[in-house]
């Protein structure tokens, strides 16, 4: 037990270490977690050292969890959506997009209107961050035009994201969940729309309240540069017909640099000052990336995911307990992993071995996990969803996460499914 207790305890270094400086500056926004990060990120190197008795060794451990093949690939999204986005604003995409957006869409339906073109991307893509990489740039734009929160239109385009990172047939944690647990999609789906549905209906009509309330009379201007907004159409297009996230990506930092050299918004040099600003911009998310990663595997290492399983499946009793289990652990897992699909590929074993053993439903499984996995990744501020979100926005991810009302929402209705045991209309035996 207090070695288990002892794995986790980085976790625990690295949130106190963040709420003390915070607290002691007086900001939340002021301290960047990714000194807390270093400093939980030695502690843990140093609580190796029952493991493996060298320093090498120890750091090896840590580093093989920072270079896993999954944070390598968000790296490189990092860097093209970090370059698409700096050249795109210098080419002057964002402003002709968004007076393109304002024209044809009224202000006070703005917010109802993202979240409904965001749940639409990512259903059709089945990719979060590829929703998020297409519509902040723009979102962000619009939020300046509007004089509006961009921390709030921001967090629209996340909880709408993660719409479709739950549902969508092709989305990966949609694939791993109904695997693992051994059903169909199309049941899946359907068992997961009733726990979620209320949570979206709910959402839109918060939006649709939020824009007619809220105040701001907007100067739109001409569509005269209309040619400027192919490149965030061609990126949308291309995402929603499937391709690849870096092969969107690199399509769309091609268009920018041919319009922009074209019409003589860009120059070659203005193009590459761009696009190294793009770059640096994401440094320190990539950098919270690696530690992160790094971080989780000597968690792993040290028996904490194990731990934290033995303790949660031991107090179970009944079909309730064992869909709190199920959820639970998966929560738990993607606050260590930061990464929604390997918490379910973890988490996938015990949690069908948990619905054989106390008669949970294949579906209903799938769905728990899958939702409570995209509510735990839609609020962690070190996930790579709100990294992405924040760093294309230029605000701090604790900024963004007051305002994820579609994440917390679904989070309410796992809860409330297992308590009150629905879908019951689509629930079968084994």
């Amino acid at each position: 037990m207090k070695r288990g207790l002892l794995a986790l305890s980085p976790i625990v270094v690295l949130i106190l270490v963040y709420l003390s400086m915070s607290l002691a500056s007086g900001d939340f926004y002021r301290i960047s977690i990714s000194v807390a990060f270093v400093v939980a990120a030695v502690y843990a190197v140093t609580l190796l050292r029952g493991v493996s008795r060298s320093l090498q060794e120890r750091v090896a451990i840590f580093s093989d969890g920072a270079s896993d093949k999954n944070i390598m690939y968000m790296i490189w999204i990092f860097v093209l959506a970090g370059i698409f986005a700096a050249t795109a604003k210098a080419m002057g995409a964002v402003d002709a997009t968004v007076h393109f957006t304002l024209r044809f869409v009224p202000v006070e339906f703005l917010p109802a209107g993202i979240f409904v073109a965001a749940c639409f991307v990512s259903l059709s893509i089945g990719t979060s961050v590829g929703t998020i990489v297409a519509l902040t740039p723009v979102v962000t734009g619009l939020a300046s035009q509007m004089g509006a929160d961009t921390a709030q239109m921001v967090a629209i385009v996340v909880g709408g994201a993660f719409f479709g990172d739950n549902l969508s047939f092709i989305s990966d944690t949609t694939i791993a969940a109904t695997m693992t647990q051994g059903c169909k999609m199309k049941d899946k789906f359907r068992t997961n729309l009733l726990i979620v549905l209320p949570a979206a209906l709910l959402s839109l009509g918060l939006y649709i309240f939020i824009g007619l309330t809220g105040e701001g009379d907007v100067e739109v201007a001409s569509l005269a540069e209309w040619y400027k907004t192919i490149p965030y159409l061609l990126v949308l297009v291309c995402a929603i017909a499937g391709m690849n996230v870096l092969v969107v990506l690199v399509l769309g930092i091609l268009t920018t640099a041919i319009i922009g050299l074209a019409c003589g918004s860009l120059s070659g040099v203005s193009f590459c000052e761009a696009a190294d600003e793009g770059v640096m911009s994401m440094c320190e998310l990539i950098v919270i990336t690696l530690l992160a990663g790094g971080l989780m595997n000597v968690v792993k290492q040290g028996g904490g995911f194990e731990y934290l399983t033995k303790v949660i499946t031991n107090r179970i009793s009944g079909k309730r307990g064992a869909e709190a289990a199920i959820a639970g652990l998966t929560v738990l897992t993607d606050i260590c992993t930061a990464n929604n699909t390997i918490a379910i590929i973890t988490m996938g074993p015990i949690a069908r071995d948990l619905s054989e053993k106390y008669s949970v439903s294949p579906r209903k499984s799938a769905s728990l996990m899958d939702t409570a996995s995209c509510f735990a990744q839609g609020v962690l501020p070190y996930g790579a969803q709100l990294l992405m979100a924040s760093g294309l926005a230029a605000i701090s991810p604790l900024e963004i996460i007051p305002h994820l009302y579609y994440p917390m929402a679904i989070g309410v209705m796992v809860v409330l499914s297992i308590i009150f045991q629905f879908p019951k209309i689509l629930e079968n035996k084994r």
